[in-house]
């Protein structure tokens, strides 16, 4: 081969690593379901490859991970970014919410949030349907009467998160028999349903809430802010791919609650594959 030829073959070598999307997740399913979901649309909108980094770790790795420009995007939730990333307190105003996390983030972090997707995940603090009917149990306000005598167990970041279990505890005077175990979040449904704890906080969009039929208590002090799911984008890859963003445009609003809990139950629950229920999903509804 020669010299001239080998360096046309880096060259192009070269171009094909620039010229795609990077698209990562959360770790747990409703986050890989969703950037697959991303990664699809991307990818049936534009001639641009994408490669996945899904499963990638919790809010703060994707947020290091897109800073640093390992990954071009990613689905963020408002109310995460709100009090997780930039430390505010809650409240309960989507809009404002919403309107103050894409100004930070343009303004600190040079990345967009685009449409909302059209759905909200709140945590959920979530009890076995018997247990809610035994002791009446309707709202985190109720729990206080039965939690000294109750295990809790929460996710890593629940237990470390500004608008978390801190916060929860003392908004609600929440006081169980003993600290609340850390676990994995998507070990917590299979402990409450073992009866090896008997509170959790998982998510209102979760397909497994109905399939182990329990119970999200309301949160009648409205402690939680609103989590509406977005796709954060680096600001360099929309100016460098415009047709990004026109894709990921087709996407805002079109997942309800409902809808959002559905997707989760087909891979949770009957153990679909996220690339099929994304397939499937596009072609229904972003035709």
């Amino acid at each position: 081969m020669t010299r001239s030829l080998v360096l046309l073959v880096i060259l192009l070598a070269a171009c094909t690593r620039r010229d795609r999307v990077v698209v990562g997740s959360k770790n747990f399913t409703e986050s890989d379901l969703l950037s697959e979901i991303v990664a699809q649309q991307i990818e049936r909108r534009t001639s641009l490859p994408v490669e996945r980094r899904l499963h990638l770790g919790g809010t703060f790795v994707c947020h290091r991970a897109i800073t640093a420009g390992d990954i071009d995007m990613y689905v963020e939730y408002t109310g995460t970014a709100f009090t997780a990333i930039l430390k505010q307190p809650p409240i309960a105003n989507p809009d404002s919410v919403y309107r103050f996390v894409a100004a930070a983030y343009a303004r600190d972090f040079q990345l967009r949030w685009t449409a909302p997707l059209g759905f909200n995940n709140t945590f959920a603090i979530l009890v076995r349907r018997a247990d809610a009917e035994r002791y009446g149990l309707r709202s985190i306000a109720d729990l206080a009467r039965v939690a000294p005598h109750w295990k809790a167990g929460f996710g890593y970041e629940f237990l470390e998160r500004a608008d978390g279990f801190a916060g929860l505890g003392q908004v609600y005077s929440l006081t169980f028999s003993q600290p609340p175990t850390s676990m994995d979040l998507g070990l917590t449904y299979r402990a409450l349903a073992d009866r090896r704890v008997d509170v959790i906080a998982g998510n209102s969009t979760d397909g497994q809430i109905a399939a182990l039929d329990l119970v999200a208590l309301t949160d009648d002090r409205g402690y939680f802010p609103p989590y509406q799911a977005a796709p954060v984008v680096r600001a360099a890859t929309l100016e460098k791919y415009p047709a990004v963003a026109a894709a990921l445009a087709e996407l805002g609003g079109k997942i309800s609650d409902a809808e959002m809990r559905r997707l989760n139950a087909l891979a949770d629950v009957e153990h679909k594959d996220i690339a099929d229920i994304a397939r499937t999903w596009l072609a229904e509804r972003v035709p």
